[in-house]
């Protein structure tokens, strides 16, 4: 993946725009407002943290173009959601989300899904074997499915071994008309019980009680899963002060949630 090219997605990288702490703050109290040229004037002024954000998957066989445009969509989301009375900057808010949204572009782009003609001669196949099955009381041969259904046994082979691999988590099997049912709804998950549920939200409350940068650190640490020196570059001061801050955090946390 190529991120040193200048120009992305029609925009000349090298040119984008530096907001200043007072120019953002006017331009979210117009955004607040319903000002739409002040929202794409804030956009504009944060395309860096996109850009920043996609170097991350540099190592990716992604096209940068595509990833700017996801990240893009992520960087709206952030915008549109922000609360500026949270006392939180907005790259730390928008910089998850912008990971977030890139994350989900990967992970469905690299589904593994089966077309809808070979599903369909795979169940007329399933469907012709059993009616063999109950007429002749045998198993009947992929010779004898293909002359049934008036499709070439290489052609049933294949779309029989195409449904056996795995197919996206979020294949829909089901639709009324309303919602879908996806695959992952058939799935059951150990790990996500009604205890996890509980013990995410109390994680949460925790972080919520810890400064703005103790909060930005444990984030890289154990949910980006960056190490203290990355880290310590990312915020620029010193791995030990990392390290220092980090076990600050952790104890603050570990307190809370033995008081609760």
């Amino acid at each position: 993946m190529a991120l040193n090219k200048v120009e992305i997605c029609g925009v000349d990288t090298s040119k984008l725009p530096l907001l200043k702490e007072k120019e953002k703050e006017e331009l979210f109290r117009r955004i607040k407002e319903g000002d739409e040229e002040a929202k794409e004037t804030y956009i504009k002024g944060n395309l860096r943290l996109v850009l920043s954000v996609i170097k991350r998957f540099s190592n990716s066989n992604e096209n940068a173009d595509d990833l700017f445009q996801i990240g893009c969509i992520g960087l709206i989301k952030a915008v549109n959601n922000f609360n500026p009375d949270m006392m939180v900057k907005f790259s730390t808010y928008a910089v998850p989300m912008i990971i977030g949204e890139i994350k989900r572009y990967m992970r469905d782009n690299n589904s593994i899904r089966v077309s809808r003609s070979l599903r369909d001669t795979a169940y007329k196949a399933i469907y012709a074997k059993e009616h063999y099955v109950k007429t002749h009381l045998k198993e009947p041969t992929v010779q004898e499915i293909a002359e049934e259904i008036g499709i070439s046994k290489e052609d049933i082979v294949f779309a029989l071994d195409a449904i056996q691999t795995p197919v996206s988590l979020y294949e829909p099997v089901y639709s009324d008309g309303g919602d879908a049912l996806y695959v992952m709804d058939q799935i059951s998950d150990k790990n996500n019980k009604e205890e996890k549920w509980i013990e995410s939200l109390s994680l949460e409350a925790a972080m919520k009680r810890l400064g703005e940068r103790e909060r930005y650190i444990i984030n890289l640490r154990f949910f980006e899963g960056k190490t203290q020196m990355e880290v310590a570059q990312e915020v620029n001061i010193s791995q030990a002060q990392v390290s220092r801050l980090e076990k600050n955090a952790l104890a603050m946390m570990r307190q809370y949630l033995k008081e609760r």
